[in-house]
């Protein structure tokens, strides 16, 4: 779905990552780990962005500035208008998980989780949360996941806040399913480590966000998928490494 979405507020995290409340259509968004694609002025490929939350009128999405587009994001003011492509990839499938799953978020594959989390906690499951960082100025949204009564793990791997070391470090001997979304080598340490089935979210680069282009696919058991019309959620068995 393409429209017109208006930024209602933009917050930093912290230096560099923003949080961007936008109102509009959420019609098209059905599952935690979709993603919507919006128009920069001046630039020609759409940026992809994970939804941290929504509802009815207004989504949520963070990001981290790094590269001159998202940086030309980080100008936008309340009151301004954004092309958005919205709805966009599957998510995660609920009804999969098991009551206690993990939900580990890397950097900036934490808020696809905070979504996922609600979902959870709406169908009667225990979710835990393993949320990874390099150093303690780059945590964010800790608070918000302890606010929904989710039990939280953070990780450094400085050591300066929580625990030190990588997610998997962190993964507690009972549970029963995992869902994850990070960098692909924090992905592929987590299988390495589950153990249990589990959902991976890819972050990928994108052309059009939609399958047209091919340009961020990737190999399974069942050929290359694309990413942004396929993914970006994919099963853990399903992945060749």
């Amino acid at each position: 779905m393409q429209g017109s979405y208006r930024v209602e507020t933009v917050r930093y995290l912290t230096a560099d990552v923003l949080e961007l409340r936008l109102s509009g259509d959420t019609s098209a968004i059905t599952a935690p780990g979709q993603f919507i694609n919006i128009k920069l002025n001046g630039f020609f490929l759409r940026r992809p962005i994970s939804v941290c939350d929504w509802n009815d009128g207004e989504i949520t999405v963070i990001y981290k500035v790094v590269g001159r587009g998202t940086a030309a994001l980080a100008e936008a003011e309340p009151g301004d208008e954004l092309d958005v492509l919205c709805g966009l990839g599957n998510g995660f499938d609920v009804s999969k998980c098991g009551d206690r799953t993990l939900v580990i978020g890397g950097g900036a594959g934490v808020p696809p989780m905070y979504g996922l989390a609600k979902a959870l906690l709406r169908t009667g499951k225990t979710p835990v949360a393993i949320l990874g960082f390099n150093k303690k100025e780059e945590i964010f949204y800790e608070n918000e996941f302890r606010s929904l009564g989710v039990e939280t793990i953070i990780t450094t791997v400085d050591g300066s806040y929580g625990v030190r070391g990588f997610v998997t470090g962190a993964m507690p001997d009972s549970y029963d399913y995992f869902c994850a979304c990070g960098p692909l080598p924090m992905l592929k340490a987590v299988c390495g480590a589950a153990a249990s089935s589990g959902l991976l979210s890819f972050e990928e680069r994108m052309g059009c966000g939609f399958g047209a282009c091919m340009g961020c696919s990737c190999k399974t058991k069942y050929g290359n998928k694309r990413i942004c019309k396929d993914g970006p959620v994919l099963e853990k068995e399903e992945i060749i490494w």
